[in-house]
């Protein structure tokens, strides 16, 4: 709704194609416009679940990527995608975010950027929203609608508005242990397991978990499934 209602007034929307909130903000903002942009080449499709998006906002809006036709996207990669999301845009709408997530990374380097930063409010019971309620705390704009963004965008004021040391983060391009990925193929099976327990049980912090799971993800080794559990991509033949 709101990448529809900011298209109507003559915005584009640029995302990441990712999951969730970027493949909706994509949706959204077909009509009048929508830049994906890729941590891969802009002839790797990922996630495939988004190929049909892929082709219709090839026709109808812009696919852009700064790696090489063929570049197929790691873990690391997606970080460093999030600082041209922000370097295109007027400003930042953050509408989901964990504690720990790469949209607060997305945040930090827009408020580095000089760009404006929004962030929708959400119940404190709902971890997706304590990274947003938090950019409120510090200094981001509260918004609920388009006419929010639409009328501080209108405003010539371009200020900081929180320190930047507010923002800081661990990266989520944080080392991933050599034998991790290994650990993580012994733990995997055929039946799904959650991320949380792949965390606890090889007792690596939750990015660099994740950055294994991604990279796994995208050779091919693992698949992941609904509510972020994994399991073994049949492909891979197994362990």
């Amino acid at each position: 709704e709101l990448a529809h209602d900011l298209g109507q007034e003559g915005l584009v929307v640029a995302s990441g194609l990712a999951r969730g909130i970027d493949g909706a903000a994509h949706t959204g903002a077909l009509p009048t416009g929508t830049i994906a942009v890729l941590a891969g080449g802009v002839d790797s499709i990922y996630p495939p679940q988004h190929k049909d998006l892929y082709h219709k906002i090839a026709r109808d809006g812009l696919i852009l990527s700064e790696q090489s036709l063929g570049m197929v996207a790691r873990a690391q990669d997606f970080p460093k995608r999030n600082r041209i999301v922000s370097g295109l845009s007027q400003g930042v709408v953050v509408v989901e975010a964990a504690e720990r997530s790469g949209t607060l990374i997305t945040a930090r380097l827009a408020n580095e950027q000089g760009r404006d930063v929004f962030a929708v409010p959400g119940s404190p019971m709902d971890p997706r929203s304590r990274g947003t309620n938090d950019l409120i705390r510090k200094g981001a704009i509260l918004i609920q609608s388009a006419d929010d963004v639409t009328n501080e965008i209108g405003m010539a004021h371009r200020h900081q508005l929180f320190e930047p040391e507010l923002m800081a983060l661990t990266p989520l391009e944080e080392e991933v242990p050599a034998d991790l990925t290994a650990e993580l193929l012994n733990l995997l099976g055929y039946e799904p397991i959650h991320r949380d327990r792949l965390i606890s049980e090889t007792g690596a912090s939750t990015s660099q978990v994740a950055a294994a799971l991604l990279d796994m993800v995208l050779e091919g080794v693992a698949s992941e499934e609904e509510g972020g559990r994994y399991v073994l991509s049949v492909e891979s033949g197994g362990r």
